[in-house]
């Protein structure tokens, strides 16, 4: 019998970015459904549920604070929050910007050196030696305690805010990016150098795709710290800054303002998650 040298065709309904389910229909990865327990309708609901929650939550604390008189300076209810972050907000917008600012220079810088150090560890055993312990001192070491000495060598601006935010990112993304790029499957290794694929090709080719979901988690937690330690910075010592509004507010005793801010800051964490999150969902989804 012949054997035929025709390249064998595999159809689209069996391709690798689809996992067959139980009743016999794909579900692509980089579909919603494919992560929810559910058809759509349930997945409505879901979200339904969450914002019914959180109109309880809201609205019983308004009652509650309302109902035994809580003074505002001890804690506003819900509504002065909101009143005062309408009315606030063209003055906070501006140290919005300058947190902003902080996060993006330093995380830039941090998630940069973060991802050169983890890949120099991965590829060169003899370095990790030389750099985990630096490393595991700047994690176990409060930024902000530095963040006084920053401020003596390079004055009150951006500087040493951007300095902090780089110590407190860069061993985050370090740790993770270089968790993912020794996760991969040794057989694929030994493969591609059979065929002669140099040291760098498979770096490029094998490791850094295969850790990108890592990489992406490092570069999140990176930003939340990075965003934590810049509004720190800013409480110790500055004139501007959402951390500096915090605690202009807070000595005044506006505590609708300062929570004014602090919501700010949350839904700047939450978009940063977000942001993240469908990073990943386009380019590293096969991870699911």
């Amino acid at each position: 019998m012949a054997v035929s040298d025709a390249v064998p065709q595999f159809s689209k309904a069996k391709s690798f970015s689809k996992a067959s389910s139980g009743d016999g229909q794909d579900v692509s990865l980089t579909n919603l459904s494919a992560f929810s327990s559910g058809p759509g309708i349930k997945s409505g609901f879901e979200v339904a549920a969450i914002v019914a929650v959180a109109v309880i939550l809201i609205g019983g604390a308004e009652l509650a604070l309302r109902l035994f008189k809580v003074p505002l300076y001890i804690m506003p209810p819900p509504s002065a929050i909101a009143t005062a972050l309408f009315t606030e907000f063209p003055l906070i917008l501006p140290h919005l910007g300058y947190t902003l600012v902080e996060l993006g220079g330093g995380f830039a810088i941090g998630a940069c050196i973060g991802l050169v150090l983890a890949a120099l560890i991965t590829q060169f055993p003899f370095a990790e030696k030389i750099i985990a312990p630096y490393i595991l001192l700047l994690v176990t070491t409060p930024m902000l305690a530095l963040v006084p000495l920053l401020i003596l060598r390079f004055g009150f601006g951006y500087t040493p805010r951007i300095i902090a935010v780089a110590l407190a990112a860069g061993p985050m993304v370090m740790i993770n990016a270089a968790t993912g790029f020794r996760r991969v499957d040794n057989a694929k290794i030994a493969l591609a150098r059979s065929y002669g694929a140099s040291t760098l090709q498979i770096f490029w080719k094998i490791r850094a795709p295969m850790a990108l979901p890592m990489i992406l988690v490092g570069l999140m937690i990176g930003a939340i710290f990075g965003l934590l330690t810049a509004v720190g910075a800013e409480m110790v010592g500055g004139g501007f800054g959402l951390g500096n509004r915090l605690t202009t507010y807070s000595s005044m005793i506006q505590m609708p303002q300062f929570f004014a801010v602090v919501l700010v800051l949350s839904i700047l964490g939450i978009l940063i998650y977000v942001l993240f999150f469908l990073i990943g969902k386009k380019w590293a989804s096969w991870e699911a």
